[in-house]
């Protein structure tokens, strides 16, 4: 088989099929995941700043959190939302970016802001292994990651929205020709 039938072959596999590959160069994965990491924590800091919360003591933890949330949000989300949307029409494409980059991104910061909000905690908890500070990780972890959901998702509002749509269609955009 040709490389033309391959590519029509795998038009109409699961996921796209066929051998093309779904991760990013090196450059656009740090380079996009360190700029997405700065757009995250300008999107939380420039939120703080409309509440007159921005002097608060704890700026720089929360912004670092952020910043690091979508750092490694984007080398995830972008592999992911290209395997789906593999030889797809630019619509499917976009959507695809935007579901993952935002899940991935929240997922990311939650974690963070969990593991942040576990250290300090840790303290007066149990020691490590035992059954005890296991159901104290899991609880503690839970309770941050809705504590996250519910406090910290609203400082991506209002400038991520339209810095996640930009990023989505820049990408389904400039996807690699073989992979459109």
């Amino acid at each position: 088989m040709n490389a033309r039938g391959a590519v029509a072959a795998g038009r109409d596999t699961p996921l796209g099929g066929g051998s093309v590959p779904v991760f990013p160069s090196l450059s656009l994965c740090l380079g996009g995941a360190f700029l997405w990491g700065l757009l995250m924590t300008a999107c939380a800091f420039l939120s703080l700043r409309m509440e007159g919360r921005d002097e608060n003591f704890h700026l720089a933890k929360l912004l670092a959190i952020y910043f690091a949330g979508g750092f490694f949000a984007w080398p995830v989300a972008l592999p992911v939302a290209r395997l789906l949307t593999r030889r797809r029409n630019i619509e499917t494409r976009f959507a695809a970016h935007f579901a993952s980059l935002s899940l991935c991104t929240i997922v990311m910061t939650a974690f963070f802001f969990a593991m942040d909000y576990r250290l300090f905690y840790a303290q007066w908890h149990q020691p490590f292994g035992t059954r005890v500070w296991i159901y104290q990780f899991i609880f503690t972890s839970i309770g941050a990651t809705y504590q996250f959901l519910v406090m910290g998702l609203r400082l991506y509002l209002p400038v991520g929205l339209p810095l996640l749509a930009g990023a989505s269609l820049w990408l389904a955009l400039s996807m690699p020709r073989h992979m459109r």
